[in-house]
């Protein structure tokens, strides 16, 4: 009687896995052409002799080692001349993503006793993992496991590209300063109040003495918060949840 709900827990775990996957497998070229040398046009000028020039005094030997990690593990050069310094935290998410992708595939071939999977790009190591999905379908924590995993790097990637961080609008009036402003961070599991002049009475919140700062509920607080605002608890819980189908919409 028991295998209906199992297969209910596991259906939206690996829906929204499979959602993140593609999600990732969207935008990780993306990020790569942030690090690909630009091209130029073939009705450019050729470009002049380059002559050896020494290293470029602003930039440190920490940013030579990486730029040189950089090429020799994912096949890329700073774009731009060489003495531009490399875009670190492009390439961080670049070396980070590619290692979950790595380690993801290989666990998710361990759990299901599977032969170690061969070695292969990110795109290819994500759409086998896709393709396991429905044979993960019988264990709920590889499941979870690969949909957290998926989130986590397709999160990564879309800050690395400069995408703002989704916002989602909450229902009800903040009990502070009673507008209608209170909106939900999915990424942050947070509800917060954007009214700029909004104070509240916490000796210890810095929206009483950072203008920048806003006032915000963390999710154990937002039973009480629902019950202060008029705000339905369900709709508040569903508006700050982190799903694929909010991000792949956008």
């Amino acid at each position: 009687m028991s295998a209906p709900n199992d297969a209910a827990k596991t259906a939206q775990p690996a829906r929204d896995a499979l959602l993140w996957i593609e999600l990732l497998l969207r935008q990780f070229p993306e990020l790569l052409a942030e690090l690909a040398p630009a091209h130029h046009s073939p009705s450019a000028p050729p470009p002049a002799a380059v002559r050896p020039t020494a290293p470029a005094p602003g930039r440190t030997r920490a940013e030579r080692e990486e730029a040189l990690r950089a090429e020799q593990l994912h096949g890329l050069t700073p774009s731009g001349p060489s003495t531009a310094p490399l875009r670190l935290h492009v390439s961080d998410a670049v070396r980070d993503i590619t290692d979950g992708v790595v380690e993801l595939d290989e666990a998710v071939h361990d759990r299901l006793r599977l032969p170690r999977p061969r070695r292969a790009q990110v795109a290819g190591r994500l759409l086998r993992v896709a393709a396991l999905l429905g044979r993960a379908a019988d264990d709920p924590l590889l499941v979870e496991h690969i949909r957290d995993e998926a989130r986590r790097m397709a999160r990564r990637c879309t800050r690395a590209l400069g995408a703002a961080e989704p916002v989602v609008r909450v229902s009800g009036r903040c009990p502070w300063c009673d507008s209608v402003s209170l909106r939900a961070l999915p990424a942050r599991r947070a509800v917060l109040c954007v009214n700029p002049a909004c104070r509240c009475t916490d000796q210890d919140c810095d929206c009483r003495t950072d203008p920048a700062h806003r006032h915000a509920w963390g999710v154990g607080e937002w039973a009480r918060l629902a019950a202060e605002s008029g705000a339905d608890l369900a709709e508040l819980t569903g508006s700050a949840t982190d799903t694929a189908d909010r991000e792949v919409r956008r």
